[in-house]
């Protein structure tokens, strides 16, 4: 089901857009036919859907991990203060080097977004035991202060402010595969180490104690979940923008649907974040055509009514 459903949304995402294209076009050009004005709409569109794919990927699969890890429901990319540390990166790299254009934007957006995750993994891992709720902390208290740093800085500078405001709002649109390209090896990395942490992950949810008396290192499995998370976290952040809920819903929506175990949820997870990201891209088109309404607003009504409905068939199995 899943799958099929990411077929529609990845078809939707080169089929609808300021101008309507009927699905006969969109077909014949896929096929290689139809004219060039058809052709260069749906080409169009391909860079956007390459990125909400890569986006909902990574956000999907790092929001699992992120609530396997921290055994908490409501944990997603952003606790780990990845999205401030994105924006960071963007206001500095504007600001103090005079950093412009998309490229160098994902560049400095990345490096933000990898900085901040380890600054806060070092202080959550610091002082021994408490280790989710001193990373939750770490996050919460890392992201304020970047926030901080992010208003002065924008406020006072009207050119950074711009460049933030154009960022911030989460988008699919205005990039091209550059903005993949830039950020793939870092989404490739995170997304070959999550599989492997799934029977950790399975042990871990039976406590730590358990995991540690059938061979598995909590430590271990937990330090190498955060990077694989953090990694795909800064790669979705820094190519799109922030993108709020999906990370939170899709994990949420998975296990209503397929269970607790961490291998199928990781899978699936990987097909259901890209739908659930491109589909609300594809509503944020429609409703105001020919403007458009930006992804990183229409996740929150997408999402909602899909975490609503995990939420119920979670409370009815229990």
């Amino acid at each position: 089901m899943c799958l099929l459903l990411l077929a529609l949304a990845l078809f939707a995402s080169v089929m609808f857009g300021s101008k309507p294209t009927s699905a006969a076009d969109v077909l014949r050009v896929i096929s290689g036919g139809g004219d060039e004005y058809t052709r260069t709409v749906v080409e169009s569109r391909y860079p956007r859907t390459v990125l909400g794919l890569l986006a909902g990927l990574c956000l999907g699969v790092a929001g699992t991990l992120m609530q396997g890890i921290t055994r908490n429901p409501l944990a997603e990319p952003g606790l780990l203060g990845i999205n401030a540390g994105a924006a960071a990166g963007i206001v500095a790299g504007t600001a103090y080097v005079g950093a412009s254009g998309q490229q160098e934007s994902v560049w400095w957006a990345l490096a933000g977004a990898v900085v901040t995750g380890v600054v806060v993994h070092v202080i959550g891992a610091a002082g021994g035991g408490g280790g989710a709720v001193r990373l939750v902390l770490a996050g919460a208290v890392l992201s304020a202060v970047l926030a901080a740093f992010i208003q002065a800085v924008a406020l006072s500078r009207p050119q950074v402010f711009d460049t933030y405001r154009y960022w911030v709002v989460g988008s699919l649109g205005g990039r091209g595969f550059d903005a993949a390209w830039s950020v793939l090896p870092f989404a490739a990395a995170g997304l070959v180490l999550a599989p492997l942490l799934a029977p950790g992950l399975n042990a871990m949810a039976m406590g730590d104690d358990k995991a540690a008396s059938l061979g598995i290192s909590p430590a271990r499995v937990k330090g190498a979940g955060l990077l694989a998370a953090t990694l795909l976290s800064a790669a979705a952040t820094a190519a799109v923008g922030p993108i709020a809920f999906v990370g939170l819903a899709v994990p949420h929506l998975v296990r209503a649907l397929v269970g607790t175990d961490f291998r199928v949820q990781i899978l699936f997870t990987s097909l259901a974040g890209p739908a659930l990201l491109l589909l609300a891209d594809v509503v944020g088109r429609v409703l105001l055509r020919p403007q458009e309404l930006m992804v990183g607003v229409v996740t929150a009504f997408v999402g909602a009514p899909a975490l609503l409905f995990a939420v119920r068939r979670m409370r009815g199995a229990s």
